[in-house]
């Protein structure tokens, strides 16, 4: 061949490579064929157990601590349902959010190990449940949930768009102190980029940041329904950081909106686009790390809270959640009159 010829077939193969390259399959469309993929491996017994009506209210019901729950526990499936539930997890998960959330759920060891002999609820990290709403299906809506202890995850999904929220991780221990583990940060992310923000406030912009000398006990938002914050936003509004700071409060958005597959983090990242300098930022607690502190991030249509206070303050609680769209709520809406039309 000659060397022109070798030259347009290298050109030609390395458009097609990069044509490949950025040729993805809609989130949505990985998510149906998972979820397709793990109920064909279920018994009646367990359908039973994984599925519930799209309507029903249990689709509402979530929360992050030890407690019954609905849907199907990876305790009591085989190896390769295992398998297939993960599919269907990671489907809604970035390759970050998917380790954070295997991690998190690693950790109900290491609190088996530490918690022997006392009197404290069951640790395992096989007891998170799978549950599918509706019929998986690329035009009538339908979603699911992974969810157990300090891992909540909530996706709606209506033709090509899907709504990842509520949104939760949490740790415990937010840093492993004893054991083969020792050291193991899952969220250490979501907790030194904020306090690198924090500490780079002039005294002044701190003063208003700081909306309590002493942290909260937990997320106020808990696991409500309808994310909700009463009053008026405190703490510094972006518009008062300077450019450096306003980057680092943009880095810190990142993290939470990287935790799910691209497409989805572009939606979150249009979001804080479009919020631009009307996001506030508030901390309550100390600035130094290892006491007591919570912080959030608040939007027009978003929110993150963070909140490390329990256990000596070595208990993570975080969530991202969308004060509109929770559960698909607004993409409903407009499905639902669309349909109706």
């Amino acid at each position: 061949m000659k060397a022109p010829l070798l030259r347009l077939f290298a050109i030609g193969a390395g458009a097609f490579l990069l044509t490949s390259a950025y040729t993805r399959i809609p989130t949505t469309n990985t998510m149906e064929g998972a979820a397709k993929n793990f109920l064909a491996s279920l018994t009646p017994e367990q359908r039973a157990k994984a599925v519930y009506k799209f309507e029903a209210d249990e689709r509402f019901d979530w929360h992050f601590i030890p407690k019954p729950r609905k849907g199907l526990p990876l305790k009591e499936m085989t190896a390769w349902q295992k398998h297939l539930a993960h599919a269907l997890f990671s489907a809604g998960l970035s390759q970050q959010g998917y380790a954070k959330a295997v991690t998190v759920m690693s950790l109900e060891d290491q609190l088996r190990i530490q918690e022997a002999g006392q009197k404290a609820p069951t640790r395992d990290p096989e007891l998170y449940f799978l549950t599918i709403f509706g019929e998986p299906s690329a035009t009538a809506p339908w979603g699911y949930s992974m969810e157990g202890h300090h891992v909540s995850q909530n996706y709606t999904v209506t033709g090509n768009k899907v709504i990842d929220s509520p949104s939760f991780y949490g740790a415990n221990p937010a840093e492993v102190k004893t054991g083969p583990r020792k050291g193991l940060r899952v969220l250490w992310a979501e907790e030194d980029a904020a306090r690198e923000l924090m500490m780079s406030l002039d005294d002044g912009q701190k003063k208003v940041a700081l909306v309590d000398k002493t942290a909260y006990k937990d997320i106020f938002t808990m696991a409500s329904r309808k994310a909700a914050l009463e009053g008026q936003p405190t703490g510094l509004p972006a518009s008062k950081l300077n450019a450096k700071q306003f980057a680092m409060l943009t880095t810190l958005l990142e993290i939470y909106a990287d935790n799910v597959p691209e497409q989805l983090a572009q939606t979150r990242m249009e979001m804080v686009k479009k919020a631009g300098k009307n996001i506030n930022f508030a901390w309550a607690g100390v600035l130094e790390r290892g006491g007591p502190h919570y912080y959030r991030l608040q939007a027009p249509t978003f929110l993150v809270e963070y909140d490390n206070t329990q256990n000596d303050a070595n208990h993570i609680h975080s969530v991202w959640r969308d004060y509109n769209g929770d559960f698909g709520l607004d993409l409903l809406k407009a499905h639902y009159q669309s349909s109706h039309q």
